[in-house]
């Protein structure tokens, strides 16, 4: 069994670093990564892989021509530390594209399972994704590298290996909206599309049809799942499991000691803590993951791998995003029992723990939402009151706490809404509003100024989020070769708690459109 050898970037986009402009340094792949298994067999044929946790394999070029059609400037100078001259070089579409390899670079296919809809699928892994390689930036970050879209590996089972503009789209747009929303998650660099022609039944009725190829390039602290532990258990690699597992204690759990006989026991811990905390952030800004499987669960706790996603709208625990999902699996008001299922599968027994944890978590973040401080004993009272009447009402989950953190309390008192505060005014219709409405007043400190409470919660609660009609919207032009509201997009959900003139003007905070309600988003990408 041999071990992953010489995968240094010693130069990442180098190639396209000519200009006295950028500065540019790479980190080598760490050492640790040296001790990890590689597979025995070169190449992407498809096949049932053994005894270790990557498999090499060259990403397949898109066919020409390409266009560059968004890039993230905040990942490109704050996390690569590169100037954004990079992108006018022919050659930078290439290397965030699979065209041309990074120097050094030894692109791997991660090997993981996982369970899906609550049952086990045996061997799934990166079956259209490439790791390219690792970078450690100027702030000691290290940053993992991984093309998505970009040809078949060994785990590609019967699929091509390709993506399509519609789900790179919103793979692009939800990352960046995600971290600029507070929510620890993947970032995307780039999105490259192609005229590579890609067949699709986008909604499995039998209806193929054909659509086009696009490449993301996707970062993360780690891409190692619960996915990648469960596999090796699954097959009795005991051995691979303790190399792995070791490893990543040692290199991202660094205040676990490495000699601490418990070291597993704190490990497991900590990953319920982070993950029902992650959880309770999803809710808070109203995202339903659509796809809870273990295999897209992070063992950092970070969202990835974002498919048939949507941010609800009008309130409702049953909000299923995937029309896949026909028994409501996924649903969000599913997503904390489904991560305790989840993390059953790493750790048996751990559910007092998740749950008085997960519990905390939620109570804590829609307090702030609310504009509380302190605590009081009907806290969670007020709380599940108004989430009641929203429920009833269907009143937008959004712009409901929005728009409390935007209306005065004598607004609220008289019940006077401008026209502007439409999901208020859909909760105003519920024969109780006004009685939460006297508790929510009676709860908020005497002490505090309505402008404090006012800033305080609209640090906490978007204007903005990216709903599947707005995501939509920008596919539809997108896939006619007219990226401007990829664009508008990306810059909006930059500052989603910043009101934006030209969000306004494309009512991304208004009411959303009629048939907006017709849209579905499946698994098929």
């Amino acid at each position: 069994m041999k071990a992953l050898h010489n995968a240094e970037v010693n130069c990442l986009l180098s190639v396209l670093l000519n200009s006295s402009e950028v500065k540019f340094s790479a980190a080598p792949y760490h050492d640790m990564y040296h001790a990890l298994p590689l597979d025995e067999v070169d190449g992407p044929v498809i096949r049932t892989v053994k005894g270790c946790v990557f498999s090499e394999c060259q990403p397949t070029p898109l066919k020409e021509p390409l266009t560059l059609a968004a890039v993230s400037q905040d990942v490109l100078r704050n996390i690569l530390d590169l100037n954004e001259s990079v992108i006018q070089n022919e050659e930078f579409v290439l290397c965030v594209s699979g065209g041309k390899r990074f120097p050094g670079s030894i692109p791997l296919a991660h090997r993981y399972g996982g369970h899906q809809f609550g049952n086990w699928a045996g061997q799934l892994g990166d079956g259209r994704a490439h790791l390219l390689g690792e970078y450690t930036n100027r702030k000691g970050e290290r940053w993992e590298l991984q093309l998505k879209g970009s040809g078949k590996t060994p785990y590609s089972r019967s699929g091509d290996g390709r993506a399509v503009i519609r789900s790179s789209v919103r793979e692009f747009l939800c990352s960046e909206a995600m971290h600029f929303l507070g929510v620890p998650t993947s970032r995307a660099l780039s999105l490259v599309v192609s005229e590579e022609p890609v067949w699709r039944d986008q909604f499995y009725n039998a209806n193929v049809i054909k659509e086009r190829g696009a490449v993301v390039l996707r970062l993360a602290r780690s891409w190692f799942r619960i996915g990648s532990l469960e596999i090796l258990t699954r097959t009795g690699e005991l051995d691979v499991l303790q190399t792995l597992l070791d490893f990543i204690i040692k290199e991202y759990f660094k205040s676990i000691a490495m000699n601490d006989p418990d070291k597993y026991v704190v490990f497991f811990s900590r990953v319920v803590n982070e993950t029902a905390h992650l959880i309770a952030l999803w809710m808070s800004v109203g995202f339903a993951h659509g796809v809870c499987n273990t295999d897209n669960f992070s063992l950092l706790s970070v969202t990835i791998d974002y498919g048939p996603f949507g941010f609800m709208e009008s309130y409702d625990p049953n909000f299923v995003p995937n029309t896949s999902d026909d028994e409501g699996r996924y649903s969000i008001g599913a997503q904390a029992n489904v991560g305790l299922f989840n993390l059953q599968k790493l750790l048996v027994a751990l559910k007092p723990l998740l749950t008085s944890d997960q519990l905390t978590q939620f109570h804590e973040l829609f307090k702030a939402k609310l504009g509380f401080l302190g605590n009081q004993e009907k806290d969670s009272y007020v709380i599940a009151f108004l989430l009641k009447l929203m429920e009833d009402t269907g009143a937008d989950f959004t712009m409901t706490f929005r728009q409390l953190s935007e209306v005065t309390l004598s607004q609220l008192q008289t019940g006077s809404f401008p026209p502007s505060m439409w999901a208020l005014s859909d909760l105003l219709s519920h024969e109780y509003f006004r009685d939460w409405v006297q508790l929510y007043l009676k709860r908020l400190m005497k002490s505090d100024s309505d402008a404090a409470r006012q800033h305080r919660m609209q640090g906490v609660n978007p204007r903005y989020v990216l709903r599947n009609w707005m995501a939509e919207s920008a596919i539809r032009k997108a896939e006619k070769n007219d990226f401007s509201e990829v664009a508008l997009l990306q810059k909006t959900l930059t500052e989603p708690f910043v009101e934006q003139e030209e969000a306004e003007r494309a009512g991304y905070s208004s009411k959303p459109p009629s048939w907006a309600q017709q849209l579905r988003v499946s698994c098929s990408s």
